[in-house]
This record gives structure tokens, sequence and C-alpha cells, in this order.
């Protein structure tokens, strides 16, 4: 964090560190520094940061409690009586890609366009990352680099609406919600063929090419949503042969 320069007020710091939330600087989840450190950081009194936490707790931004202060996660009241509703409906997954569908492509172009060169390093070291995790043949580990990328392209967009409502969406994909992402990453070829397109989205952004980074990233959210149909079609198609099978049992034979 850098240093408040100005009036050192309670209603300035708070001001300060909310920025730092909305800009996802600080990310739902991660505990602040210690007061003592934190006010030093600062370079503001420890009754005024005092002050300003509680501000921003009572406003829901932030929690304290004997574990320290921490980032609220804010979108929580929103994404878990939705992630309830979404579970029980049969078309979520479509809808869920469709939507992503709408997103991907236009934050991958904006993220081309407007990304920093911290935003592109960060992608790059994310690129490395999957590269690292696919050769380890771990799907756990690739899949949580998948999501890393998606959200540092978000971050990259510079767009802090798609930021917060992708953030929140990604924790519920990692949830498996919307679906399995260890399904999707042992289905045989997919794999390859992800860290590909992972791989060309990125590139794509870190060179500030425009309309390759919309392509890919549009490409990517069609091949895994005609992924995760065929694979949820032979699944139907395995259990109706189970139970046909299965008939004589229930007949008694």
């Amino acid at each position: 964090m850098e240093p408040v320069r100005n009036q050192k007020l309670a209603d300035v710091i708070a001001d300060h560190i909310e920025q730092l939330i909305l800009e996802g600087a600080l990310r739902p989840g991660e505990r602040l520094a210690p007061e003592r450190e934190l006010a030093e950081r600062l370079e503001v009194s420890r009754p005024s940061l005092r002050e300003a936490i509680d501000r921003l707790a009572t406003r829901g931004l932030l929690v304290t409690s004997h574990a320290g202060t921490h980032v609220a996660q804010f979108m929580t009241p929103l994404t878990s009586p939705l992630a309830t509703l979404l579970q029980s409906n049969a078309r979520v997954v479509t809808d869920y890609f469709e939507y992503r569908t709408i997103v991907e492509g236009p934050a991958a172009r904006h993220a081309a366009e407007r990304a920093t060169e911290l935003d592109r390093q960060a992608i790059r070291d994310c690129l490395e990352a999957l590269k690292r995790n696919h050769e380890l043949e771990d799907p756990s580990a690739e899949t949580e680099s998948d999501a890393d990328l998606h959200m540092l392209i978000y971050e990259a967009s510079h767009n802090l609406v798609v930021l917060h409502v992708m953030r929140a969406f990604s924790e519920l994909l990692r949830s498996d919600v919307f679906y399995s992402r260890r399904k999707l990453y042992i289905a045989p070829g997919a794999r390859d063929v992800l860290l590909a397109q992972h791989l060309a989205i990125g590139e794509a952004v870190i060179a500030g090419d425009v309309a390759a980074a919309e392509h890919h990233a549009t490409e990517h959210i069609r091949f895994t949503a005609e992924t995760l149909q065929r694979l949820q079609d032979e699944e139907m198609r395995i259990g109706r042969a189970l139970r046909r099978f299965g008939r004589a049992e229930v007949l008694g034979r």
C-alpha cells in the first residue's frame, strides 16, 4: 500500500482502503496488515486508522475479529442464495455459458487494450504456472491456474463491474456450482486443447492484439460448453443403459 499523503483523517483513510477494495487490490477474504504495521505503512495514527476501519466495518466492507481485520465477503449475500437456486435449475449450465459468451470475449478485448505492464507480467507468470501444472498432470492445480488466468484477464480489462461480478461467479465455479472443472480436465484430449487455448488468450492480451484476444476467448468458451455438453450426454446414455440392464433386479428375475 502507498502512504496516505493527504490530511490524516479517518475519512481519508477509509476512502483510501475503500478504493483498494473497489479496484480489486484488496480482495474479499484477504487479511489486512496488523494495526500497528498498517498505520506505519499509511503514515497515520492508530486511533485514526481504527476509526476508519470501524466505519468500513459498519458499511460491510471489512470484518474485524480476534483473527484480525479482513476484507468482507461482500458478495456472499448475493451468491449464497443464488448458488442454491442455480443448483436446482437444469438450464443453469447452458445459461451460464451463454452469459460467459457475452462477457468473456469483450473482457479479453478490453484487457488487450488496457493492460498495464504489471497486468501483463502477472499474466505471463500465470501462463508459466499453467504450463508447469500441465506437465505435472495435476488436474487440481491446473484448474486453479485456469481460474487465476481468467481473473487476471478480468482485472486487466479495468472494468470494475466485470471484475467484481466475475469474481463472485469464480467463487461459485470453484465450488462446482455450475460444473466440475476437474471433470472437464480429465475428459480425453481436453487438457491439451485447454492449455493451447489459455496460452493463446494470454499471449494475445500480452501482445495487445485485441481481435485475437476476443476471438480466442470466445472460442475457448464455445469449446468448454460443447465438451461439457458431450460429457453430460455420455453420462445420460450410460445411466439409461445401466437402468435397462438393472431392471431385472426390480422385476425379481
